[in-house]
């Protein structure tokens, strides 16, 4: 944000943009089922000007993956089977005319195929699929994508350059961002609790600051630890290791979630996944009504606590590679399961929140010192109007010091 008229141009402009179907055409790179579709127009979506900003990467620096593109009258059967060939966990469609129709993850398998239990090998994927997606240009910053995603609360992103859809981005290839982000607002952490401590020296037995809330705003920004995003109320499917797989995507659905867990009593045995059900049922033309969650579930996964900071959440689903992470309290038992839109999401969330100090000075350590209730003002403002991108220059930090004082 530049003063009072709102976001910089350049921000603006590199936010991911509203699918139109009528601008978006298949790419000409190869006419394999790997690209994606035209509308049968010669328009193409407006390209917003390159947002790329010094040091930081954008889409097209990822590993992008070419997308899988089918026609949308084919079999979820056939459907899964081709994306379990090519080991991706999404798919965009086409229609008879060639022109982009929707997407199709797997979600969408567990939860309005195997949930409604639908014959796989009768239903077209284009009963389930979702039109019309959110799309992203390949010159925009990884992280306004790893946004969009956030807030849309979806884990593809089709990727578009020069108006051709080139690849589809998946949330995992930005987690690598959502990490650097935190680990150098964690650096800033330091110098912001340095900055503290210069201004207790240089005011001495006259300075009265609030520690009780300064100890607390360190210990929930610097060092956030799972149990500030469960809930009492958080959902956790389970099911028991007799349960056919259609029951588990069942509990899916009706919990909105991605995957349950198999337990025995308190015991967690193994978890499924969306992903499970299509790779390794649908896919295999094994029967969801036949087959137990035993059979094809994930045995034994690892684990967090509700002390695991967020950061170290965000490193265990990297390297373990998976999108799942079963959290269990002091007892033992089962306080969630979160999928890697949760915590990215609030990775994203105190990465802005960092960003508000990220002026690095002790003029933010006297305005959260001094105007605790100020600084509370200008995180809400910068929620409402900033993003992960946003840099509040201490000019701008004064002038909305300034205005909330003279309102």
């Amino acid at each position: 944000m530049s003063g009072p008229s709102g976001l910089p141009a350049q921000r603006r402009n590199s936010m991911a943009q509203k699918r139109n179907p009528a601008t978006v055409k298949k790419s000409s790179a190869s006419p394999s089922e790997n690209s994606a579709a035209t509308n049968g127009t010669n328009s193409k979506p407006s390209s917003p000007p390159n947002s790329s900003v010094a040091g930081e990467r954008t889409v097209k620096n990822l590993r992008l993956s070419k997308a899988l593109t089918i026609p949308e009258g084919t079999t979820v059967s056939d459907a899964c089977r081709r994306m379990a060939a090519r080991r991706v966990d999404a798919v965009l469609l086409t229609d008879a005319n060639a022109l982009l129709s929707g997407i199709v993850t797997d979600k969408d398998i567990a939860t309005r195929v195997i949930a409604e239990e639908l014959r796989p090998d009768q239903t077209t994927i284009a009963k389930v699929m979702t039109r019309n997606p959110i799309f992203v240009n390949s010159d925009s910053l990884a992280i306004d994508a790893l946004q969009k995603m956030v807030q849309g609360k979806f884990r593809h992103l089709p990727v578009v350059e020069n108006g051709e859809v080139i690849a589809l981005l998946d949330i995992t290839k930005c987690l690598y961002d959502a990490i650097s982000r935190m680990e150098k607002a964690a650096e800033q952490g330091s110098a912001i609790a340095a900055a503290v401590e210069g201004v207790e020296r240089q005011f001495g037995s006259n300075f009265s600051a609030p520690t009780a809330f300064i100890e607390t705003l360190r210990e929930r920004m610097f060092k956030p630890s799972l149990s500030t995003i469960v809930s009492e109320h958080s959902r956790v499917a389970t099911v028991s290791l007799s349960d056919p797989v259609y029951v588990a995507a069942k509990r899916m659905r009706e919990s909105r979630v991605n995957s349950v867990l198999i337990m025995t009593g308190r015991n967690i045995q193994g978890i499924l996944t969306s992903k499970d059900i299509l790779m390794r049922v649908v896919a295999q033309n094994l029967s969801p009504e036949l087959t137990l969650v035993e059979k094809v579930m994930t045995p034994g996964p690892e684990c967090a606590t509700l002390e695991t900071t967020i950061l170290e959440a965000l490193h265990i689903m990297r390297d373990g590679k998976f999108l799942h992470l079963p959290v269990v309290d002091k007892d033992g038992c089962v306080a969630a399961c979160l999928d890697v839109l949760q915590i990215t999401h609030a990775a994203v969330s105190m990465v802005t929140l960092f960003l508000l100090i990220a002026i690095g000075s002790s003029e933010a350590a006297l305005v959260i010192l001094f105007f605790p209730v100020l600084f509370c003002y200008a995180f809400l403002i910068l929620v409402a109007f900033g993003s992960a991108e946003f840099r509040m220059s201490p000019q701008y930090f004064l002038y909305i010091n300034q205005n909330l004082i003279d309102d």
